[in-house]
């Protein structure tokens, strides 16, 4: 017979040791939770191999593409892409490398062209070509190019100056992606202390920080950045643009994050070992940075993730309305100026190429940033 009260006289055992703990999640950290978790998110793992890409050919833009981003072919503007007419073999079918057939122009006026089929040009690997920069050091050989070293190659075309369009993409990832890179670090580096501070001292200092940030939040960012760009008057360089961009954006930017990092602050600062670290006499500003912030770096990594796009569609519109990067540099904000003219637009559809490259880099930040989110959620399933 059995005993129904068997497990009522059974005593009940003490709570799980730190070590079961660690033994139930694998004796994983929660780093690795998190990227075990990410690891399974196909969607972010293909974001996250998408923006490698990106970056590796913004890294290296010198050496993959064929030519300077300033190089101009003045009797080939306008040309058509020839990324779909590269072979391998020629009309008789035999086998004869990458080659493209040069189209001939019809009039030195009007960049119109055709594909007369009468010369050939050998595309070569490891090139000699313009002098370009990387790692500090100078260098002149390029991924490929025209075997003759004259003939231009364009597999995205050429635009109005004859500018090869696919160097200015890969030289205008550059400042089109760093500018999300270096803004948010900014950003988040101003939110995070900001939000610290007002979390944890609490009182008149939360007081005049929070109505300093609702001050911010309440100036449009578009309308902010316009002003600052137009004070500085119409003789800034680029560089000068850029890190006016940067400044300007990461000053609106993050003020919504540090009432996010001031909420989490006024949690953690509860927790026994901050309490422990103020018993032991540390300084203030210590604790803050060594002991509470940190445990806000999972919500800063999938914010920063999700926020950058916004910072690279930022420079991206101010590039487009002719206050951001300027001429002869290089960014896709900028190249997409010539879609304003509806006559490029229409002859030449792959003015239209560096938006490509911003949507799919930002749908690539969008899946990583929501990957990232679901793994450090911990209700999510490990």
């Amino acid at each position: 017979m059995v005993d129904l009260n068997k497990d009522a006289e059974t005593p009940v055992d003490d709570a799980p040791t730190a070590e079961e703990l660690a033994n139930a999640s694998g004796g994983r950290s929660p780093w690795e939770i998190l990227w075990g978790k990410l690891r399974r998110n196909r969607p972010a793992m293909f974001g996250m191999g998408v923006l490698v890409i990106l970056y590796f050919g913004a890294i290296f833009a010198g050496f993959l593409s064929p030519y300077s981003y300033q190089n101009q072919f003045r009797d080939d503007n306008w040309h058509p892409p020839q990324f779909d007419d590269i072979q391998f073999w020629d009309d008789e079918g035999n086998f004869r490398g990458p080659h493209v057939y040069r189209l001939e122009r019809l009039s030195p006026n009007i960049p119109e062209y055709e594909d007369s089929r009468k010369e050939v040009v050998e595309i070569d690997f490891f090139v000699k070509g313009d002098p370009y920069e990387l790692l500090g050091m100078e260098f002149e050989t390029h991924l490929f190019g025209a075997a003759d070293g004259k003939t231009p190659i364009f597999l995205f075309g050429s635009d109005r100056f004859g500018r090869d369009v696919f160097t200015r993409i890969l030289y205008g990832s550059r400042i089109s992606l760093s500018v999300g890179i270096v803004g948010i670090l900014i950003s988040m580096s101003l939110g995070m202390l900001i939000g610290g501070i007002a979390g944890y001292f609490g009182g008149r200092t939360d007081f005049v920080l929070m109505r300093m940030v609702e001050v911010i939040l309440a100036i449009p960012g578009l309308y902010l950045i316009l002003t600052v760009r137009q004070a500085f008057g119409q003789d800034l360089d680029s560089t000068q643009s850029y890190f006016i961009m940067i400044v300007v954006l990461a000053f609106v930017g993050w003020a919504a994050n540090s009432r996010v990092i001031r909420g989490m602050v006024l949690a953690i600062k509860e927790n026994d070992y901050v309490v422990a670290a103020e018993a032991m006499g540390l300084s203030r500003l210590h604790i803050i940075v060594r002991h509470i912030l940190p445990n806000t770096l999972s919500f800063v990594i999938v914010t920063a993730t999700l926020y950058i796009p916004y910072y690279i569609l930022g420079e991206v519109a101010l590039s487009f309305l002719g206050v951001g990067i300027q001429e002869p540099e290089a960014s896709w904000g900028l190249m997409l100026r010539e879609a304003q003219n509806v006559a490029y637009l229409t002859d030449y559809r792959w003015v239209v190429t560096p938006g490509y490259f911003i949507f799919i880099a930002v749908m690539a930040f969008n899946f990583l940033g929501d990957g990232l989110r679901d793994a450090a959620d911990p209700r999510s399933l490990q």
